[in-house]
């Protein structure tokens, strides 16, 4: 009988346990948590804070009770484990023991296993920044942790909150906080928030944050957290912010003090290396989750990814491996969704800050698509970034930003993207349609339809980014398609007027021998356009995404105030800062 130990109960120790039961009954299988829970939903600790979540029970999928007894496993909670003893070496036999400490009790001993899981997760990042460890500054990462910012929140005199850092758990937070009726500000050092997503994706969110009432800072980061009477005060680059509590959410680093110690392979990140089985460099020594080095499945480099399903998939992995089935991982896309008070963003595969990073031959296009048919009721529009190679049209990363219907197509993306599948791929999928629930032309098919058009050259594009390079000394037309009151209603500086519809009866009026760069609202109209150009003689060029898309960018900056924008530097807007 094999003797099995778990370091870790939540999410990759959890599910290695339930599986390792599943294929073996005999065996003897230990967990050990140094927390109180096992099994606790991370992801929904921040809406218990918010009240979305009431039942403090329903935080917890299993209790050390439940587990135990379903899967007759010996789940020991608020117990350590302090070190690894693993005399075997290559070509050896001997003793290998975990050294445990009984929080309870503060009573050590060992236990001895025939093959050990690691499942530490993730910690968050404390940046050296002066008073971090004021008691009004609070991170998140368990069920305690939540406890006592609830408790905080609701039992003390507070009204406002500062959380640092617009990732995934800084968002979740800040929209949790606004909802329990505290005015929130965002702090976020980068030009924008959720890193998976790229800037131009990120501004509609931007502008959506701050439509809701909570002040979001961008390209300014916290030097100083000061007590301030009864308050704090956080001291910023450019500015200062009083406030009741500060939520650190900076990021997280892996857990991996343990492996060290045991002298276990870690890279320069400290995350444990591991190869396709979840083995580490300890062939009896598996580790899984948040902890883990993983292979990008786009790219595959080293990379450090840490989500939920990986981890869970993860465990199942190395449950098998050591079942004796051949399972193997193949690597993190890095899929992922956020809901951002009613608006949903979702990222899989590489973005384009990535894809430039890697030198890579990728084309971007935006699409903007209605949730369901236009005619039906409720329709609402979402944006889709598509990102793929110039040549053979592979997919390599996607993000939509919308409501209703965004998280069905990201998925159905993601899972192109892990079959390996191309852009002409996405135009021939056949997906459920119906008025309530779709168009006969799906957002996916869309995207692909457009992207398909970009690569056979049915048409040439220019982007946002590229408008304050065009000539603007009369070597090029710049052309609005769009409807006279759109038109009047804003357009980009220096493009003159003719709508789609009269187009062809002012031909006359355009110069053959100069590029047309066209825009519309959204480029559906503007691609309609260049393809009339280019059949009577024109070089023509389509702004993707449209003025939608630039004017998100480089519209309205700031809602923090009635008159104070900054002008676009660059590429990168900066939010205006408040001082209070």
């Amino acid at each position: 009988m094999s003797k099995i130990l778990i370091i870790g109960g939540v999410a990759g120790g959890a599910s290695a346990a339930a599986r390792l039961r599943r294929l073996d009954e005999h065996a003897e299988i230990i967990i050990f948590e140094r927390g109180e829970y096992i099994s606790f939903a991370n992801c929904g600790l921040p809406y218990y804070i918010g009240g979305d979540i009431t039942d403090k029970e329903a935080l917890t999928l299993q209790t050390p009770e439940s587990f135990g007894a379903r899967f007759k496993i010996d789940v020991r909670v608020l117990q350590e484990v302090t070190g690894i003893n693993n005399t075997t070496g290559i070509g050896n036999s001997g003793e290998k023991t975990v050294r445990v400490k009984n929080l309870k009790t503060n009573q050590t001993y060992e236990e001895s296993f025939d093959k050990l899981i690691l499942s530490p997760g993730a910690e968050p990042l404390r940046p050296g920044i002066t008073g971090a460890d004021n008691p009004k500054v609070f991170t998140l990462r368990n069920i305690p942790d939540t406890y006592r910012i609830k408790e905080y929140t609701s039992q003390k005199e507070v009204s406002s909150a500062v959380v640092v850092g617009g990732g995934y758990i800084g968002i979740e937070m800040a929209e949790n906080l606004h909802k329990a009726g505290l005015k929130v500000t965002i702090i976020e050092f980068t030009e924008h928030v959720i890193a998976p997503l790229d800037f131009d994706m990120a501004a509609d969110v931007h502008n959506h944050i701050r439509s809701k009432g909570v002040i979001l800072i961008l390209n300014d980061g916290v030097r100083e957290i000061k007590d301030y009477g009864n308050k704090l005060k956080v001291i910023l680059g450019t500015g200062e912010i009083m406030t009741d509590v500060v939520i650190m959410s900076v990021g997280v680093k892996p857990e991996s003090s343990l492996a060290r110690i045991a002298g276990l392979s870690v890279n320069q990140r400290g995350a444990i290396i591991v190869n396709e089985h979840m083995q580490t460099s300890d062939k009896d020594i598996y580790a899984v989750g948040d902890a883990v080095e993983v292979k990008d499945f786009i790219t595959g480099e080293a990379s450090f990814i840490p989500l939920a399903g990986p981890a869970n998939k993860q465990g199942r992995i190395a449950a098998d491996h050591i079942c004796g089935i051949e399972s193997s991982y193949q690597g993190t896309q890095g899929t992922g969704i956020l809901k951002c008070f009613d608006l949903t963003i979702a990222t899989t595969g590489i973005s384009e800050a990535r894809g430039k990073e890697l030198k890579l031959n990728y084309e971007k296009s935006f699409t903007y698509s209605s949730s369901h048919a236009s005619y039906y009721p409720g329709a609402v529009s979402m944006s889709v970034k598509l990102i793929f190679d110039k040549e053979n049209g592979k997919v390599l990363g996607a993000q939509v930003v919308g409501y209703e219907g965004s998280d069905k197509r990201l998925d159905v993306l993601a899972t192109a993207i892990r079959a390996g599948m191309t852009v002409y791929d996405l135009t021939r999928l056949e997906l459920a349609y119906a008025p309530p629930y779709s168009s006969a032309k799906d957002p996916v098919n869309m995207a692909g339809f457009t992207a398909e058009n970009i690569l056979t050259d049915k048409v040439k594009i220019f982007h946002w980014h590229d408008v304050k390079n065009l000539p603007k000394d009369g070597n090029v037309t710049l052309l609005d398609v769009r409807t006279g009151l759109e038109y009047e209603n804003g357009t980009i500086d220096g493009f003159s007027h003719i709508s789609l519809e009269k187009l062809r009866d002012n031909l006359d009026k355009l110069d053959k021998t100069k590029p047309v760069y066209v825009t519309c609202q959204i480029g559906l109209r503007g691609y309609l356009a260049c393809r009339i150009l280019k059949q009577y003689g024109f070089d023509c060029y389509n702004l993707s995404g449209g003025y939608r898309l630039y004017n998100s960018i480089y519209g309205r900056i700031s809602m923090i105030t009635q008159d104070e924008e900054r002008a676009p530097k660059e590429e990168v807007l900066s939010a205006a800062v408040l001082t209070s």
